[in-house]
This record gives C-alpha cells, sequence and structure tokens, in this order.
C-alpha cells in the first residue's frame, strides 16, 4: 500500500497560535531574557549598579555612543568573568529547554528530558574519565588541563561520550521494523545503568580528584569561559535553528506513528534525525556545564500547558525561558556562596516533579 504525498505537513496545522499571541510569548520572552541578562550581570560579590551594568553592555554589545563613565574595573569583571558565564547559562538552559521539547514529542511523554537515553550518563563517563585520566596514566597528558581548539579535554570527551552514547543506544534499540519507542526508552535505561557503574568505579579510583567529579557531576557554570562559549554556541544555535524548521514533522508526530505516516511523514528517518539533533544540542550543552537536572522536563511541559503543543510557537518559547530559567538559577547559586546550579535547579524542578506525577495520576483516574 502505498503512503499518502507529504503535501499535508508541508503546510502549517489548523488552530495554529495567531500572529498577536505569538508576538506577545515570544516578545515576554526576549524581555525576561534582557531583563534577567542584566541582572545576573550587575548582582554579585562585587555590586555593580543595574544601571550602570545596562550602559555598559549597550556600549559595548551594541556599540551605542555612551560616555565611559564607569571605572575600568567594573568593565572587566562584567565581560571577563560574568558576561561569558550568563550567555552560558542561556546557551546551555536554551539548549536543554529545545531539547527537552523534542524528547516530549518524539517519545510523547510528558515526562521525557534530554538526558532519557542516555546522554548524560554518556557525557558524565567521558568527563570523568578526562578528570580521572592523568592520574591513573600520566603519561597520556590528558585531563582538565590539556585544551585542545580552547576547550578543555574533560569537555571534548565529554561532548564525544553523550553523542556516542545515544549512538550505542539506538543502534541496539533498532529493530527490523524501526524503533520502537518502550525498546528505545528501556535500552537507554540498560546502558545508563553500565555507564554510571564506569562512572562509580572512576569514582572510586580517583584520589584527590573526586571533588572536581563531585563538582562536575552537580552541574556548575563556573569555568565558562569565552573560548567554551565558542565551542558549544554553534552547535546548540545550529541543532536548534534546524529543530524550528521542522516544526511541522513535530506537530504530525503528535498524531501518533500510524496517523503521521498515512500523512506521508517518514516515521524512522524523522525519528533519527530528531534525535540526532536534540542530543547535539544536549551533548554541547552537558559539555560545558556538566548535568544540570530539570531544564529539560519542566520548562517544556510549563509552556505546553501553558500555551498549547504548537511547535511553531513552542520551541522558541522553550529555548528562551529555558534560558532565563538557567542564567537566573546561576544567578541564585553565586549569590548563595557559589554552590553548583545543579543544585538550585534540583530543588526547583522535584517539587514540579512530584506536582507532575501526582497531576498525571489524577488525570488516569478520573479517565
Amino acid at each position: 500500500m502505498r503512503a499518502a504525498p507529504a503535501l499535508p505537513i508541508s503546510r502549517p496545522l489548523a488552530g495554529g497560535p495567531s500572529l498577536t499571541r505569538s508576538v506577545a510569548v515570544l516578545g515576554g520572552g526576549v524581555l525576561l531574557l534582557a531583563v534577567v541578562l542584566v541582572a545576573a550581570v550587575g548582582l554579585g560579590s562585587v555590586g555593580i549598579g543595574l544601571d550602570q551594568t545596562a550602559r555598559i553592555l549597550a556600549h559595548r554589545l551594541l556599540g551605542l555612543p555612551i560616555d565611559a563613565s564607569w571605572s575600568p574595573a567594573a568593565e572587566t569583571i562584567i565581560f571577563d568573568l560574568r558576561l561569558p558565564r550568563v550567555l552560558t547559562a542561556m546557551l546551555v538552559g536554551g539548549g536543554l529547554g529545545v531539547a527537552g521539547t523534542v524528547f516530549q514529542a518524539l517519545l510523547r511523554n510528558p515526562m521525557a528530558d534530554p538526558y532519557l537515553i542516555g546522554t548524560a550518563a554518556g557525557a558524565s563517563l567521558g568527563a570523568v574519565a578526562g578528570i580521572v585520566a592523568p592520574l591513573l596514566l600520566p603519561a597520556l597528558a590528558l585531563g582538565a588541563t590539556t585544551a585542545w581548539w580552547g576547550i578543555g579535554m574533560v569537555q571534548v570527551l565529554a561532548f564525544a561520550g553523550g553523542l556516542l552514547t545515544v549512538l550505542l543506544v539506538y543502534t541496539v534499540a533498532r529493530g527490523a521494523g524501526g524503533v520502537q519507542v518502550v525498546t528505545l526508552l528501556l535500552t537507554g535505561y540498560a546502558v545508563s545503568s553500565i555507564l554510571a557503574a564506569a562512572v562509580a568505579l572512576l569514582m572510586f579510583l580517583s584520589g584527590r580528584a573526586l571533588g572536581a567529579i563531585f563538582a562536575w557531576l552537580m552541574g556548575s557554570l563556573a569555568g565558562a569561559s569565552w573560548s567554551a562559549l565558542a565551542f558549544a554556541a554553534p552547535l546548540v544555535l545550529l541543532s536548534a535553528a534546524l529543530l524550528l524548521l521542522r516544526w511541522r514533522r513535530l506537530n504530525v508526530l503528535l498524531l501518533g506513528e500510524a496517523a503521521a505516516a498515512h500523512l506521508g511523514l517518514d516515521i524512522e528517518r524523522e525519528k533519527l534525525v530528531l534525535t540526532a539533533l536534540a542530543t547535539l544540542a544536549t551533548s554541547a550543552a552537558v559539555a560545558v556545564s556538566g548535568t544540570i537536572g530539570f531544564v529539560g522536563l519542566v520548562v517544556p511541559h510549563l509552556l505546553r500547558l501553558a500555551i498549547g503543543p504548537d511547535h511553531r510557537l513552542l520551541l522558541p518559547a522553550s529555548f528562551l525561558l529555558g534560558a532565563a530559567l538557567l542564567a537566573a538559577a546561576d544567578l541564585g547559586a553565586r549569590l548563595a556562596g557559589g554552590i553548583p546550579v545543579g543544585i538550585v535547579t534540583a530543588l526547583l524542578g522535584a517539587p514540579f516533579f512530584l506536582w507532575l506525577l501526582r497531576r498525571s495520576r489524577a488525570a488516569r483516574l478520573a479517565a
């Protein structure tokens, strides 16, 4: 039986968001992001007025002709220390928000997150191996002090570990009839468990590097730099842009695989492309920040409840809100004494996850 032509999925689905609503949502997201940017750059152990911070940013970033009435020290603090960290937080939060949106649609599970099929486990193993390797085999001269392309070897191994793990999971889960969602989830869980055991073994052998391992596993932006940002930004932004271009296909997938195939969508090819792009964004984000949880779960789910499931609006809104949320959480982590930002997101996200479980159970009982 021949599949129907792909013409229906080339048009927007009926009942999409209006122009007014889209402008309101995305305009509000951009405004929120700008406010968080100024606040996160201006606040810290050395206080710089928000007005002065906004003027410095406008002068340096936008080239506006503003008299430099601030001190060179304030400009150095903002541009060399805080701005790369805040922009990295926004990049990571936006990437995780978009990836979480895609995995929730792809797996048709509102409790899916970007780490569900092994990205975090593979990245963790790669990063921990990069930290421990110079202690176990000094002749390799690998580790956090070795830099390729301006970033540390730990980041390179974390990025490669996330990509290779998802490739392994996808290959193992693929059968004659394609990749089934349940098989993909179970394979991801099994592979993640094996990799977690390997991480635990390396932690046992790590000795004095245990503190650095814990800091990476808890997620931190303390090591953010312009070079790391330059490595991750093209990967995350390109992946997010390509995913946004596939918003129609994501909308069709929400109808179910049978209905999507009837509309002419190549289901298995689309699964592979979406998984690859979402994993690329997640791996690049995790490589420069460590494993920061709940952002990719909370942001897409809240927005799906608030603005609906249409991905032409949901994807960019998830990027903006994810960026603002993680930058604000990192500001709170800095003001709390420099604790890892992953602790802050866990404290915010875990109660939401419990509420989500209760809400899902109530919905099943009502049905």
